[in-house]
Formats: structure tokens, sequence, C-alpha cells
């Protein structure tokens, strides 16, 4: 299975650096951390966009490819519990053929002996699908492989339901201007409580992304929502894990340099 992908390129730098920061997602229900998101940042932490803005077109395919090594080969050392998972944003635009394409992030996982079945490849509504067809058979093959895919954003972007219908990812990730002040909006409340519904009867997992305060915490969470990742719990930490106050057990902070 695989082959080689014509759009990858070869060993070739780019004309830029850049790190990744690990921001935990919390298993309320379990207490403890259920996996990390990976989360572009520039050499010295600037932000992901200082990163983005550089990806042209013509290094789009490579800078994917370089991201998933590095986020996957970065968790390879500091992951030292087995049920973690890691979470890793993928460009959808950016992978010719699924099978091909992934070859050097399984290559980074064996290297690093990060279990490959605690992978999930996310992407986000906001971005627009060039081929919608083309985005579900990453989903198709990236299941057979046994990775978990997700759906970040939910809510927000270019397409919300439909794109449910056709896509079905293991996990959606509400978007966090929907949870924003979810205690003072009924609205919001309704909706929220509408997604969870749907994402229970297709088995989908939901995530809480962007909580920053107890009040918005305990609305979601009355929701049935047990997943979660925003500053309420901690920030992203660059080439590091942070500390979760919150559990009753914090990991403790690990880096690389």
């Amino acid at each position: 299975m695989g082959g080689k992908c014509a759009g990858c390129g070869e060993e070739v730098p780019l004309p830029f650096e850049f790190k990744m920061a690990f921001q935990p997602i919390v298993d309320l229900k379990a207490k403890r951390v259920w996996g990390y998101e990976a989360l572009v940042r520039g050499p010295n932490g600037e932000s992901a966009f200082s990163v983005l803005d550089q990806v042209t077109d013509e290094i789009r395919y490579r800078f994917d490819q370089t991201a998933r090594v590095l986020a996957i080969e970065t968790a390879g050392v500091l992951f030292k519990q087995p049920h973690l998972r890691l979470s890793i944003n993928f460009m959808p635009n950016a992978v010719y053929e699924p099978a091909a394409c992934i070859q050097k992030s399984l290559a980074a996982a064996r290297r690093v002996d990060f279990p490959h079945q605690n992978l999930m490849f996310e992407f986000t509504e906001n971005e627009r699908m060039s081929d919608v067809a083309h985005v579900q058979r990453i989903v198709e093959a990236y299941r057979k492989f046994g990775f978990m895919t997700a759906l970040d954003d939910f809510g927000a972007g270019y397409a919300g339901l439909g794109l449910l219908a056709r896509l079905q990812t293991d996990l959606i990730k509400i978007d966090m201007e929907l949870l924003r002040n979810i205690h003072l909006s009924r609205a919001k409340q309704a909706i929220v409580a509408g997604i969870v519904g749907i994402a229970r009867e297709l088995d989908i997992i939901v995530l809480a992304e962007g909580v920053e305060s107890a009040a918005e915490l305990t609305v979601l969470r009355a929701a049935g929502i047990s997943l979660f990742q925003g500053y309420h719990f901690a920030k992203p930490a660059l080439m590091a894990l942070p500390d979760v106050p919150l559990l009753d057990q914090p990991i403790l902070i690990r880096s690389v340099s």
C-alpha cells in the first residue's frame, strides 16, 4: 500500500523554520488528558498565522508533510503514556493520494515508536474544500489505516451538517464562537444540544474547543460533553506538554530543545 506522492517533493528544506506547540485535550469523565493537539508556531513561539502566511501554493504539500512529521517525532519524545492521542491539523488540498501521502507520517511514527492508531487528523470547515469527494476519500483511507479523523470548527465556515453527513468523521470539534459565553445564550445552548444529539445518533465523539471559563464548562458538561480543550485548562506550550491544574493528577511539564 502506498507508493510515491508526486506532490510531496523530495527532502528540500522549507524557506522558513517553525516548531510545534501542544495543547491538551481533557477527558473530564475519565479525569485525565485524552491527548494533545499539535499547533504550528514560529521558532520563538510566534503565532500560527506568522507561519501559515508564508505557505505558498508551491510549498503547501511540502509544508503539510514536514508539519506532520515534526508533530509525530516530537510527540514520540514527549508522550510517556500509551493512551495519549496526537491530533494533527492537515490541509485536505495538500493530499494528492491518501495512501501515498501518509507514508512519511507512518515512517516517522515507526522511527519514534509512536502507535499509529493514536494519531488523529483534523481538518477545518473554514478552509473551502475544492473537492469534497476527495476529502471523503481521505477520511475513508485514514479510517482503513486505523487513524481517527476530526472535523474542526464545526458550526462555522463554508459547510455544516451537510459536510458532516458526507464525511462522518470520528470526532467533531464545536467551533469556539458557538461556545463563547454559552451560559448567557439560550440560542447557543439549544444549538449545541442539537449537535450533541445528532453526534450521539451518528456515534460521533464531540469535543468542545476554546473553553475559557468555568461558566461555559458547566453548561457544556450539562449538555453531555466530556472532551474539552481551551485556555480554561491550559495554554499551548512550545515543544512541551503543559501542566493541567484542574485534573487530580496533573501532567508534569516536559519539553524538548
